[in-house]
């Protein structure tokens, strides 16, 4: 596929690939992305900690408070980004 451009590199004009037309992120969308990939670290971090559905709903059977300190534990270890 041509992309129509080119660039002169070390005398020859060279066409330019699509990924040398694409645009360069903003800094918004720079900090957006990182924020994403922040808050997706957060859940998968207290995702692993909070153990299997079954298991918790089985702490939850026996001792609610307890599950719930434990969960409120995990939050507070693993914030959600600002």
């Amino acid at each position: 596929m041509s992309t129509g451009k080119f660039k002169m590199v070390d005398g020859e004009l060279i066409e330019l690939t699509p990924d040398e037309l694409a645009p360069e992120p903003t800094e918004e969308q720079i900090a957006a992305a990182e924020a994403a990939q922040a808050l997706e670290v957060c859940f998968m971090n207290r995702q692993a900690e909070y153990g299997a559905l079954t298991d918790q709903l089985d702490e939850m059977f026996h001792d609610f408070d307890a599950w719930k300190a434990r969960i409120q534990a995990v939050k507070n270890k693993y914030p959600k980004p600002e």
